[in-house]
């Protein structure tokens, strides 16, 4: 016997148009975006701020490596920089009045005492894990006191969008002619009798060699990414 979603898809569609050309194609729930989290330098994780389905903003610190030797090299580094700042604008008032060459080492102390602080940050950058958009932790595998290396990296949290999401979906490659962003697709998802209506936003430039489909992209929201769907394709004179 029928689902009942496959019924009552079909009496929509029917309902349209008796004479609609259709595309059937079949479609997997994803992450409008998603990535996969790591630190990129070696310590002992110190903090950890958030847990499985914690929603983030992004740049917000995720977790932390213990990290007091460079917040003091840091410091010592701006110490010098404000001081190096003092003694070249000191030099730049009386620029006339002295040899080019010595005024050229206090403007070397400066711009070097700049880079250097620069590289301090950077070093203590790499050990905050920040969240690069605004998302859900959807994945965990790192506690305090854990030891992360830079040389081997691996995946410590995953997140993705929290609402946006997009089908991917499958088509037939004998529809590459036809095929084209702003069609109407009207599907349903698995476990949901709700008829819905999407317009295809991409279609890949490739078609599969292993299963002979295309793959296209219609934008949604709400869905749990991993849920399969299908649904049809109104071509032009369908709607």
């Amino acid at each position: 016997m029928p689902s009942l979603k496959r019924i009552l898809l079909s009496l929509m569609l029917l309902a349209l148009s008796l004479q609609a050309e259709e595309i059937y194609a079949t479609f997997n729930v994803e992450a409008a975006q998603h990535a996969d989290l790591a630190f990129t330098t070696t310590g002992t994780v110190e903090k950890v701020n958030v847990d499985v389905a914690s929603v983030v903003k992004k740049e917000d610190i995720l977790a932390e490596l213990d990290n007091s030797d460079l917040k003091a090299a840091l410091d010592i580094s701006t110490i010098a920089m404000k001081y190096a700042k003092r003694d070249y604008e000191r030099q730049v008032k009386v620029k006339k009045l002295v040899d080019a060459s010595r005024f050229d080492t206090y403007a070397f102390k400066y711009e070097h005492s700049k880079a250097q602080v620069a590289y301090q940050q950077a070093l203590l950058d790499k050990t905050q894990l920040k969240a690069p958009f605004d998302g859900v932790i959807y994945e965990k595998s790192v506690e305090v006191g854990d030891v992360v290396s830079g040389a081997m990296i691996r995946t410590v949290m995953k997140i993705q969008s929290l609402k946006k999401r997009k089908l991917v979906l499958a088509v037939d490659q004998k529809y590459w002619k036809v095929l084209k962003p702003g069609l109407t697709f009207r599907y349903s998802v698995d476990g949901d009798n709700t008829v819905y209506t999407g317009k295809i936003s991409k279609v890949y430039p490739y078609a599969n060699d292993a299963n002979r489909k295309i793959k296209a992209e219609i934008e949604a929201e709400g869905f749990t990414p991993g849920l399969f769907g299908d649904g049809y394709i109104l071509l032009p004179d369908a709607k």
